[in-house]
This record gives C-alpha cells, structure tokens and sequence, in this order.
C-alpha cells in the first residue's frame, strides 16, 4: 500500500475526443435518439470540447439511450466522469470529459433550450434537423412545361 492510501482511479483508455464524439452519435442514431445535435463549444468554454444533445420519446427512451451509449463507450474502454439524472430519466448528463452527453426527454429539451443557451456555439446535425426535412417535402413539385413557358 502506498503512502496516503490506495489508489482509487484507474486509467482506462482513451479516445480522441472527435472520436469518442462519432461513436456517440452513431450510438444514438442506432438507438433512435431524437434530433441529435453537436454544439462545438471549445473555445467557449473550459469543460468540454463538445456536447451532444439529444431527446428520447420517453423516460424509458431516454434511459435506454443513455444505458446504451455508455455500453458502447465501456466497450471502447471510456468511462464517464459522472453519470447524472438516471433516478429521474428526465435529463441524464453524461460526462466524458471532451464530450458531454445531455440525454433529454422533449418537454425538458425545449424548456432548458441548451442550443439557445450556446447559440454562439458552432452546430452539426448528424442527421437533419426537422425543419430541413419539412422544408424539402413541403417543396412543390415543378412542371417542367410552365418554366419553359414562362421562359419564353
């Protein structure tokens, strides 16, 4: 035993943090995390290089996300810092140190608005985002005969 006590922490393995990011994100895909977003906040702030945000359709939804990333981290051999709000299964942070994970039911999302709160934060959207969806099949479908009309 060593003076002071024994060692408590164990150094696991780890992962760059962009690719620790990628496989969150393909994690939360896989498990059907609702509207995925990534603020780049290095910079911005001392904690974190990025968070991922997410929701779930349900406490269980939301729960099973965050069962299932850190799954896939341990088995990359990333552990979490801290782990909070799975009591609840409202809101569960996840913290890996470059990245941190806030796993959200929807009512909860809107309400903190974290997007808003960093809307200085530059945004990826692994998937896209609702309005670009409703944008492109709200878009009217053209007849080619009235442009070329139109043209002449």
């Amino acid at each position: 035993m060593r003076k002071g006590g024994p060692i408590t922490a164990v150094a696991t393995k780890t992962l760059a943090p962009d690719a620790l990011l990628k496989l969150a994100v393909k994690t939360i895909d896989a498990v059907k995390g609702l509207e995925p977003v990534v603020l780049e906040v290095k910079g911005a702030c001392s904690f974190a290089d990025y968070f991922l945000i997410c929701s779930g359709t349900s406490r269980r939804h939301v729960l099973a996300l965050a069962q299932r990333l850190e799954e896939a981290l341990s088995q990359a051999g990333v552990k979490p810092l801290g782990v909070e709000g799975l009591q609840e299964g409202l809101w569960v942070l996840m913290d890996y140190n470059d990245v941190v994970v806030h796993i959200f039911s929807q009512e909860l999302r809107q309400f903190y608005d974290l997007e808003g709160l960093w809307a200085e934060a530059p945004k990826t959207y692994p998937t896209p985002p609702p309005s670009a969806l409703a944008l492109t099949s709200q878009d009217p479908v053209q007849n080619p005969e009235s442009e070329s009309e139109s043209s002449s």
